[in-house]
């Protein structure tokens, strides 16, 4: 018999889950499933606008609409896990997702698209705090945990990079409504893992949802990434983008003086105000910044200018992955409980940020091997430093009735991190490659030599405020989180929440 913290004998036997390890495949698969299907798509978009007859101006929301409402409703998912139990959420989460996957795949039309999308999303913000905080109670040895986390950790980097070569795939030799489809057996696998081999603990009476901090937060959220991308199109001082950044800055703030004042707040500000906690939030959404804008323009980049097809665009990626699952696995994983936080996190964004650099110096005749390559290596190396100490380090150390909102807050960093990275960083590189183009059309110029230049200084531009970004991630983890190696600071047993039953 083990004892709680609060005294208690507890039912729970010392010695760990023998089918553990059998769990995080289950927990990873779903995970992998829902990271990928934020870029999946991506690879896909071009055939998919084509198909069903989408403008130009809102193919973003194709992606757009899944983060954001992924991002947005990820505190009420970890809440609602808080509340009904880890397991049903997850079950719960898988189901919705496969089914709103399958109505992507038959849609007719841009809106029935866009809607299952964001259905995607919601289900997806139901799925992920819920895998998260049942790995957090599953693993609570320091070395387990460390090796757990740095597969969880991975996965959650590299997946977005594994969307792109599945889309690719998918894409060139059966057509862009499998990237969708896809999602269906992997879910039934998973469901069915989860049923076998997750155990669950029951559901927190105290927990309530918190309607009116779910309207103001997701509110506030929506405002600011809908003002970031009508940036594009309006520019940065018009009336109405401007009128969104206020909104949303109201609602935002009024979202933090209800959660001092709410019965059951959606998110408890104890959370964010542990100064570790909080910078990790941070460097982890500035950090999505930086990659989803890399994400973005990449693809572009190799199709449109470089002339690659869909598949080949989705293994150049393959680099990047292999890059962040070996600084997770092999350097992160190890050093975890050897060195503080921090001193993953900085260099992890430092090198982050020097791939960008490389990145920058890119033209319309660049080369692969010679350029592009060795920044998604810096890149991918960066992000597995960083990812891993981020997850760990943030969900360590909370009460098992905080647990799903704390994992809910990690994955809403990301998810707001990518749509607003998104939205941001395309409206840069939009603005800076019509008035680059503007400024060199004459009419003696190549119309199409000058296009193809303009796009480029476009996308080097937009990585240069994502280069900036990456170095701000690091200099906030290097000044915030200040934890320990975890061996050095708690006993396993108050380090993390207790294991699941």
């Amino acid at each position: 018999m083990s004892v709680t913290r609060t005294g208690e004998p507890s039912t729970e036997p010392d010695q760990p889950d023998p089918r553990r390890w059998w769990g995080l495949v289950i927990i990873a698969l779903a995970q992998l499933m829902v990271v990928l299907d934020a870029t999946i798509v991506n690879i896909a978009l071009p055939s998919a606008q084509q198909d069903l007859g989408i403008s130009d101006g809102n193919r973003q929301w194709v992606i757009t609409a899944y983060t954001l409402a992924f991002g947005g409703l990820l505190l009420l998912g970890g809440r609602i896990a808080d509340l009904v139990g880890r397991k049903r959420t997850f079950v719960v989460g898988l189901i919705g997702f496969a089914a709103a996957s399958a109505l992507g795949g038959a849609a007719v039309d841009s809106g029935m698209l866009f809607g299952a999308r964001a259905l995607q999303g919601a289900f997806a913000a139901v799925l992920a705090p819920s895998a998260l905080s049942l790995l957090t109670t599953t693993f609570t040895d320091p070395k387990e945990r460390g090796k757990a986390f740095g597969i969880y950790g991975a996965l959650a980097g590299s997946g977005a990079a594994i969307g792109f070569i599945v889309g690719g795939v998918l894409t060139e030799y059966l057509n862009w409504r499998w990237c969708l489809y896809v999602n269906v057996p992997i879910a039934i696998i998973a469901v069915l893992g989860a049923s076998a081999l997750l155990h669950d603990r029951p559901g927190h009476r105290g927990a309530r949802l918190d309607v009116p901090g779910v309207l103001l937060g997701c509110g506030g959220l929506l405002a600011i990434v809908y003002g970031f991308s009508e940036a594009e199109p309006r520019g940065w001082t018009d009336p109405f983008v401007l009128s969104l950044f206020a909104a949303g800055a109201v609602l935002l703030t009024v979202f933090v003086w209800w959660q001092t004042r709410a019965p059951s707040p959606l998110l408890p500000l104890h959370i964010i105000k542990d100064r570790n906690r909080a910078g990790c939030f941070l460097t982890m959404m500035l950090a999505i910044i930086g990659m989803f804008g890399l994400f973005l323009f990449m693809t572009y980049y190799l199709q449109v200018i470089l002339g690659y097809s869909p598949m080949k665009t989705g293994f150049a990626f393959l680099p990047l992955t292999l890059a962040i699952i070996t600084g997770s696995t092999q350097i992160s994983a190890r050093l975890m409980n050897r060195v503080p936080p921090r001193a993953l996190m900085v260099p992890g964004m430092i090198l982050a940020s020097g791939g960008m650099l490389v990145l920058t110096q890119m033209t319309v005749d660049s080369s692969y091997t010679s350029e592009i390559l060795p920044a998604l290596l810096l890149m991918g190396l960066g992000m597995g430093l960083t990812f891993m100490p981020v997850f760990a380090t943030a969900t360590a150390g909370v009460a098992p009735q905080d647990a799903g909102v704390t994992s809910a807050t990690v994955n809403t960093s990301q998810q707001v991190g990518g749509s607003i990275g998104t939205a941001l960083l395309n409206t840069i590189a939009t603005t800076s490659s019509t008035a680059y183009i503007t400024a060199h059309l004459t009419r003696a110029a190549d119309r199409d030599a000058i296009t193809r230049a303009g796009i480029v200084h476009g996308y080097t531009v937009a990585i240069w405020w994502a280069a900036g970004i990456m170095l701000l991630a690091g200099l906030i983890a290097g000044l915030m989180v200040t934890a320990k190696p975890p061996k050095q600071h708690a006993p396993a047993e108050t380090a993390v929440p207790e294991p699941v039953g």
